[in-house]
């Protein structure tokens, strides 16, 4: 798995998915098999089910327990309970050990497939419907020719049961003191923020409009190319700085259509967005993914669900930029 990913190069707007599939059980007695993907940046190793230990309280009946991973204590999530289904009896079951958020944790699956190497343009957004029958789970749509795999949304699935990793909205007085800290405390920032989760992505600009920004929300990472495109043409077009549009672009890396790491490479090429800092904020920024970022020029890397940092990291770099270029 490692080694595949190394492969693949940072905004070339591919990634490379897990397929897994899960065994229901349906009221009649037979077996429905549903397919799913993960991204492969997120699995750590995939492995047999291992002796699992009960746990004296779990947040939700999905909670297999926990097992022992080299030293680790790493909790298992039932995929087919989280998602409503009966899971079909199995003796092959097999467990996929993912890390992202910073944290370890196992999902329980019917079996594996195989890797695949996908443009993020041939991923669809769920419809309504399906994100309803999964509990807003699902976070990607791919058509193969003889099924559907649908990509899982595991963070949801994590902040869900434990609250504490989710991503939360942040109040306007966790500011206050900083904002004072500025030369000029009435400065106000313009943000483009580029989620594709509805969500986090409501959550995000709530957070940062709390923080003192102006932000402009884009529903991924082509969205957010054609705003700045439109941006760059007024900036042009009246002959001003572009500064005086945008200061600073927050992009999560995981998105249809066009990635975060294809975003950030296309900003810096540009001549002219190419002065806009740049925050890659996605549940993928761990010690051994950081480099992909680097290599496409984010000025800024912070792990989801880190809302504080990324206000900070915003102001900072945005008033940092604004100043040298007035130099």
């Amino acid at each position: 798995m490692a080694q595949t990913n190394i492969l693949l190069e940072s905004g070339t707007n591919e990634l490379e998915i897990v397929e897994f599939f899960l065994d229901e059980s349906l009221p009649s007695g037979a077996k429905y098999t549903g397919y799913y993907g993960v991204n492969v940046a997120k699995v750590l190793e995939i492995i047999r089910l291992p002796k699992v230990t009960e746990m004296p309280q779990t947040p939700h009946p999905c909670v297999m327990g926990t097992f022992n991973l080299r030293n680790k204590v790493v909790p298992l999530v039932d995929l087919c309970a989280w998602l409503g289904k009966e899971k079909y009896p199995s003796d092959a079951d097999k467990v996929v050990v993912t890390e992202f958020n910073n944290i370890v944790n196992a999902f329980l699956v019917s079996g594996v497939n195989r890797i695949h190497r996908l443009s993020w343009e041939r991923i669809d957004p769920p419809n309504r419907q399906v994100s309803v029958f999964s509990g807003e789970s699902v976070t990607g749509v791919v058509r193969m020719e003889d099924r559907v795999l649908f990509i899982l949304d595991m963070e949801k699935i994590i902040g869900d049961l434990n609250p504490s990793l989710a991503l939360r909205e942040l109040d306007e007085k966790t500011f206050v003191e900083e904002r004072r800290e500025l030369p000029d405390k009435d400065m106000v920032f313009r943000v483009l923020v580029a989620d594709d989760s509805g969500t986090i992505r409501n959550m995000m600009v709530k957070s940062l409009e709390r923080a003192g920004f102006e932000v402009t929300a884009a529903i991924n990472g082509r969205d957010a190319w054609d705003a700045l495109s439109r941006i760059k043409e007024s900036a042009v077009a009246e002959n001003k700085s572009l500064l005086e549009f945008m200061h600073v672009v927050i992009s999560d890396i995981e998105m249809p259509a066009m990635d975060g790491h294809s975003l950030t490479k296309r900003i810096k090429e540009d001549p002219v967005l190419c002065q806009l800092p740049v925050i890659l904020f996605s549940s993928l920024i761990t010690e051994s993914l950081r480099h992909k970022g680097i290599a496409v020029g984010a000025d800024e890397q912070v792990s989801k669900p880190d809302m504080k940092i990324l206000a900070e990291k915003a102001r900072e770099l945005a008033y940092n930029n604004l100043v040298a270029k007035q130099r």
